[in-house]
């Protein structure tokens, strides 16, 4: 089942305490970043936090589960979704714990070799 743009919408909305949140549609569930950094995914209209030391200090003892079929699990978070500050601060826990994502290289792309014009002999 894929999950509801309303509720990815509240979601994001509830943690925008955390600094730059934005999310991005994949495969009919989302992805949430802040800043940069991928921190949360909204599956089946539920929040998964990828699991951190921080995190895990912060929450106590989180309900862990796979955000889909073979994932690694993460910290579920069905309470506390109403309560803005304390998940504004589970992500912005959460993203300084992450590794900043690595740059992409610009691929440079050869240019194509032009064929040389053959005239037909006759």
């Amino acid at each position: 089942m894929a999950s509801d743009e309303s509720f990815m919408n509240y979601v994001v909305e509830q943690m925008r305490g955390a600094g730059p949140i934005s999310s991005r549609k994949m495969f009919g569930e989302y992805a949430i970043y802040c800043g940069e950094t991928v921190v949360a995914f909204v599956c089946d209209n539920q929040l998964f936090v990828k699991p951190t030391p921080g995190g895990q200090a912060f929450l106590g003892s989180p309900i862990m589960a796979p955000p889909y079929p073979g994932a690694k699990l993460h910290f579920l978070v069905d309470d506390g979704l109403d309560d803005g500050d304390s998940l504004s601060q589970l992500i912005a826990v959460t993203a300084r714990e992450l590794p900043v994502p690595k740059t992409k290289k610009a691929v440079k792309v050869k240019p194509k070799a032009k064929k040389k014009a053959t005239r037909k002999r006759r």
